[in-house]
């Protein structure tokens, strides 16, 4: 049987599938790497920690009794958006990666707004504003910052591509990753020579760009002998890890949205044109397939603030537990609200230094309130992503749940309450690494296109259904959580 690989080179681990004819997965292999935090508020990783990850991941899935009974015939590649490799004219490593969640850009950031002709400007040539997570704001701090490393500069890549250089000798990206630079025209899938003239960055820093289902290059001799794939097994664009995601999902066409509950929060909207936010409150990024776009709400504290609760406020408690005591408490926790900020947040505020905070608290609040505050807290901030969308032409029909949070039945029904959407849970739920494996398929010619694809592949649960009694409810948390931020931040 043929068989279709992916790696996800993610901010925790790279993890890798085989997945089969069917759809599917046939063998998953991960392996985790450190993230370095040097200053409060960096975030940095080293690429060869990405690469030497990968290898092992793909080594593991290649000795596995499906690869050994099977023919590999296709690989793709995705992961975390942002993160900014620099290489000297020797492809070599000149100081760790920035990510997508490091914040000393600030400054940087809004330099770019003013270099380009202001934000309403930016927005028009690349469909986005200036945030500190792009790759763009990362260049100039070095600029600014480590002049001598600046000097050695020669290539630019992000985090899977720099695993795509190490698997092929070639430097190439995907549009969906390349969006999310600030040097990409997003609407025309090409670098944008305004913005690389305006920032004074020379186009041969930058990879070639291919659509997601593009072969982009072969596995070297050299890698096929570590890994034990095939010489010449042809390497697919990929997507960056949100759109390979959502094309894992399902949501790949208009009115199919995907729904992302894990450390972050994002709503992801499929549009068949490109469509920018005038005033830049949520993303505008091409999708992993031709003639595709999308919008994305995101907030930067979904599970994540539901971890950050246990490890604080109820150390040794299961999450089965959490959601146990949580069920036993009323929408709307008898007043207490959370607003979900722990990390700063993006949509729909764009604000790095926002915080977070429980309020109404009294006598009579116990941890089930607090726990379900957190619950309805993050769902109405979700839900606020998904009215921006909207209201910037995206359709919205059902959503398909992905992450960690959408093991909560109960969070579910509380998201669906919020959103009124219906809701369905991947019945296996792979991650991005599941999309880059389908690209993989459509690349290889097993389909002729994605949506054909994810028909055949993409297997749903049982839908959850907004609850009457509580969508009322849910609407006057989302106000409350709006007025209350208007006031504190």
């Amino acid at each position: 049987m043929d068989l279709f690989c992916s790696i996800d080179i993610g901010t925790g681990s790279a993890r890798g599938i085989l997945v089969d004819e069917s759809g599917k997965v046939a063998a998953v292999a991960m392996r985790e790497y450190p993230l370095l935090i040097p200053k409060p508020g960096w975030a940095e990783q080293n690429p060869d920690d990405w690469a030497d990850a990968a290898l092992d991941v793909l080594a593991s899935l290649a000795s596995s009794k499906p690869a050994c009974e099977g023919k590999v015939i296709g690989l793709g590649v995705t992961g975390q958006m942002h993160g900014t490799a620099f290489l000297d004219e020797r492809h070599h490593v000149i100081r760790p990666a920035l990510l997508w969640c490091d914040n000393r850009t600030g400054s940087q950031a809004e330099k770019i707004e003013a270099l380009t002709g202001g934000r309403k400007r930016l927005i028009e040539l690349t469909g986005n504003r200036s945030l500190t997570g792009f790759s763009a704001p990362k260049l100039l701090w070095l600029k600014e910052n480590e002049p001598e490393n600046f000097l050695r500069l020669r290539k630019i890549l992000l985090p899977k591509d720099y695993v795509r250089l190490v698997l092929t000798g070639e430097t190439a990206t995907d549009c969906s990753d390349a969006s999310g630079t600030l040097w990409f025209d997003v609407a025309e899938r090409k670098w944008s020579d305004q913005m690389l003239k305006s920032l004074e960055v020379d186009p041969e820093w930058l990879p070639k760009v291919f659509e997601g289902t593009d072969m982009t290059g072969t596995l070297s001799s050299r890698i096929a002998g570590i890994t034990g794939l095939p010489k010449g097994l042809p390497v697919f664009g990929g997507g960056g890890d949100q759109a390979a995601g959502a094309c894992g999902s399902g949501a790949v066409s208009e009115g199919d949205l995907a729904i992302q509950l894990g450390t972050s929060g994002v709503v992801f909207a499929p549009t068949f044109s490109h469509k920018p936010d005038q005033d830049g409150r949520v993303h505008a990024f091409c999708h992993a397939f031709p003639g595709a776009w999308h919008l994305m709400s995101v907030m930067l504290s979904a599970g994540g603030s539901l971890r950050w609760f246990r490890e604080k406020l109820a150390p040794g408690a299961s999450y089965k537990q959490l959601d146990e005591m949580a069920a036993r408490t009323p929408c709307g926790c008898d007043g207490v609200l959370f607003l979900p900020y722990l990390a700063g947040e993006r949509t729909p505020i764009f604000d790095p230094n926002a915080r977070g905070a429980f309020l109404g608290l009294s006598l009579a609040s116990g941890l089930g309130h607090l726990v379900r505050a957190v619950l309805e807290g993050v769902a109405a901030a979700m839900a606020e992503g998904l009215d921006l969308l909207i209201a910037c032409g995206a359709k919205a029909g059902s959503a398909v749940v992905t992450g960690g949070g959408a093991a909560s039945s109960l969070w579910l029904q509380i998201l669906s309450d919020a959103t009124g959407l219906t809701l369905r849970p991947l019945l296996a739920d792979e991650g991005p690494a599941f999309g880059a494996a389908l690209l993989a398929a459509v690349g290889c010619g097993m389909y002729h296109d994605v949506p054909t694809a994810c028909r055949s592949w993409v297997k749903l649960g049982e839908p959850i259904v907004p609850a009457p009694q509580n969508v009322e409810g849910m609407a006057k948390i989302k106000e409350k959580l709006k007025i209350t931020r208007a006031k504190l931040l």
